[in-house]
C-alpha cells in the first residue's frame, strides 16, 4: 500500500507546487512514485512533458488516488480550503505545511493546522510537519516566525529551504537534483530524508 505525503498550505505563494515536484524527484529513483496535482489549475500536470521519467497525475477526488497502485504519492494541494482537503488528509501517512518566513503566512497557517487536528483527532496517526521555505538570507524575521510556528502545536522540521534562483527555476531545468547548485540540493535532500524519519517513526 503506498505511503502517501500530501503539501498543503491555504496561502498562495508559498512554494507548495515546487516543493512536491522537487520531493517526487527526491525519490523517484528508489521508489515508483506518483506525482498528484489535485489543483484545478494544473500546473504541474501540464507540465509534466518536461518529466518524463515521473508519473504526474491528476486527481479531483479521494477514489482517484485509491486507485493507485505506487509505493510513493505525492499530492500538491490547491492555495485555497477546500472540503477535499480533509479527505486528502484523512488518506495521507504525512502532512508538509509549507511556509514563508513572513507574519501574513504564518497567521494564514491557523486553519489549515486546524483542518490537520481535526483529520488527526480521526486518524492519529496521521503525522504533520511545517517546512520553512523561501527563506531570506540573513533575516532576523526568520527566528521570529520559528518562535511562533513552534507554539502552534505542528513540529517544525528542522531542514529550511532557502529562496534561490536555482529553485524558482526548477520546475523548467528538470528539477533541482540536475541541476549545479550543490546548496539547493542537500536542503531538498535533508527535507527528504526528515520527511521519511517522521513517517517511519
Amino acid at each position: 500500500m503506498a505511503k502517501i505525503i500530501t503539501i498543503a498550505h491555504q496561502k498562495g505563494g508559498v512554494g507548495k507546487s515546487t516543493i512536491a515536484l522537487n520531493l517526487a524527484l527526491c525519490f523517484k529513483d528508489q521508489l515508483n512514485v506518483a506525482l498528484v496535482d489535485s489543483d484545478l489549475q494544473g500546473s504541474l500536470y501540464h507540465a509534466r512533458e518536461d518529466f518524463p521519467d515521473l508519473t504526474v497525475l491528476t486527481a479531483e477526488k479521494v477514489s482517484d488516488i485509491q486507485k493507485m497502485d505506487f509505493d510513493l504519492i505525492i499530492i500538491d494541494t490547491p492555495p485555497y480550503l477546500s472540503n477535499r482537503l480533509t479527505d486528502f488528509f484523512l488518506l495521507s501517512d504525512f502532512v508538509l505545511v509549507p511556509t514563508k518566513a513572513g507574519f501574513f503566512d504564518v497567521m494564514a497557517i491557523r486553519s489549515t493546522l486546524a483542518l490537520i487536528r481535526f483529520a488527526q483527532a480521526k486518524k492519529p496517526s496521521l503525522k504533520a510537519g511545517i517546512a520553512l521555505n523561501m527563506i531570506k538570507h540573513r533575516s532576523g524575521v526568520t527566528k521570529d516566525v520559528a518562535g511562533l510556528l513552534k507554539d502552534m502545536g505542528t513540529p517544525v522540521l528542522k531542514t529550511m529551504v532557502h529562496d534561490r534562483v536555482s529553485i524558482t527555476r526548477s520546475a523548467i531545468t528538470a528539477g533541482i537534483l540536475t541541476g549545479a547548485d550543490q546548496k539547493a540540493k542537500e536542503e531538498f535532500t535533508s527535507l527528504a530524508e526528515e520527511v521519511v524519519e517522521y513517517i517511519s517513526a
